[in-house]
């Protein structure tokens, strides 16, 4: 058939790619370094140039210099709808693809919508108006990214519940960081230029500590440095005789430690610009109804973050762990196997029987690496 000849199907790709808008996103390593500022100097810039250029949605916490910049952006009416009793405004959506501006700047990438909403959260509705060629300009904190929420909780001890999988900055066509230092941002949030003077002394002894921003920002410059190199291995390629990585991420039907490997695999596979899929080999003391409605539902969730963070999920049986993650390795063409630490549930099913001898070399023989993830 015509629509499968793959010269076709290249063809096709080029053309809706044409069709999509572009995606430039402003990223920081925390409230307060400047990004919505910085979007709205680049939109006055840009409707000076004659761009067709609305404000689609943007949040000025009601900083003096930041709403200043405001004036003269036609800026998109929000939605009111009512909710739990409340009249709330929203981004409309809608309303950006029927007037179909040249560029939007939508603010706050990483916001849960309002229940009702078409979309669960706002990056849906950027991936809908990008579709509808209508170039974006958005902002995100470096603590919204999922594959980093691990890293970020261990630095801030909070949990970020508003989350963009990796695929939406992967899908930008530049990524932009947003750099102060330690100094320069207390200094900030000191004058009153992030929150209300009544807020700025819990902000201190909390998010707001040296030690803390210095590591944000030293995932949020990490973050740019991967999205750069892989534009360059994307644009730039090289020699083609490289191995092309694949990573496999085995994960058990414990949770926690299921959900790190993942993110900490997502991490390995952006970085390498590669492809990766998540295995759950089940044995028979798992089948069936032999796990319990918790475990199950776990595991559900856990194939739902791998498949938003850009991996194939594999569900396969088998009696033994390490050679259903053999057979499924050698399938794939895999060339880096990850699991969790040894005293984990899976490594330590592995680590206890005889055929982890036979997995190590097996993955000698077929050159597959094996990464041990804390």
């Amino acid at each position: 058939m015509p629509e499968k000849d793959p010269g076709v199907q290249h063809f096709l790709e080029l053309i809706r790619k044409s069709r999509k808008g572009k995606f430039k996103i402003y990223i920081g390593m925390s409230a307060g370094v400047g990004k919505t500022y910085r979007m709205l100097q680049e939109a006055q810039t840009l409707l000076r140039n004659g761009v067709d250029v609305k404000i689609g949605y943007i949040e000025t916490h009601n900083r003096k210099e930041t709403h200043e910049l405001l004036e003269g952006l036609p800026v998109i009416p929000r939605r009111k709808l009512f909710y739990k009793g409340k009249e709330l405004e929203e981004f409309d959506m809608q309303a950006v693809i029927n007037l179909h501006p040249e560029l939007v700047i939508i603010d706050e990438l990483a916001h849960t919508n309002i229940e009702g909403s078409k979309n669960e959260k706002r990056w849906q509705d950027v991936m809908e108006i990008l579709d509808a060629g209508i170039n974006v300009i958005s902002a995100v904190n470096i603590q919204h990214i999922e594959s980093l929420n691990d890293e970020v909780k261990a630095i801030t001890g909070v949990d970020v519940a508003e989350r963009i999988p990796d695929s939406v900055l992967k899908a930008a066509d530049e990524v932009v960081n947003i750099d102060l230092t330690a100094d320069e941002l207390v200094t900030r949030l000191k004058e009153g230029k992030i929150y209300t003077a009544d807020k700025v002394e819990t902000a201190m002894r909390n998010f707001f500590q040296s030690e803390k921003i210095l590591q944000l920002r030293e995932l949020a410059l990490k973050e740019v440095a991967t999205q750069v190199e892989r534009k360059i291995e994307t644009e730039l390629p090289r020699n083609q005789q490289l191995r092309s990585e694949k990573f496999l991420a085995c994960i058990s039907s414990n949770h926690e430690v299921a959900k790190k490997v993942i993110r900490k695999t997502a991490r390995l596979a952006t970085y390498y610009n590669s492809k990766w899929a998540v295995l759950y080999v089940q044995t028979p003391k798992e089948s069936g109804n032999k796990i319990g409605l918790a475990a199950q539902r776990h595991l559900i969730n856990n194939f739902k973050l791998a498949t938003e963070l850009g991996a194939e999920v594999i569900k396969s049986s088998h009696t033994n762990i390490a050679k259903g993650i053999i057979e499924i390795a050698e399938q794939r063409a895999v060339t880096t196997i990850c699991l969790g630490k040894p005293h984990l549930s899976l490594a330590g099913i592995i680590l206890n029987t005889a055929v982890f001898n036979q997995l190590l070399n097996k993955l000698s023989e077929a050159d597959i690496d094996l990464v041990i993830l804390s």
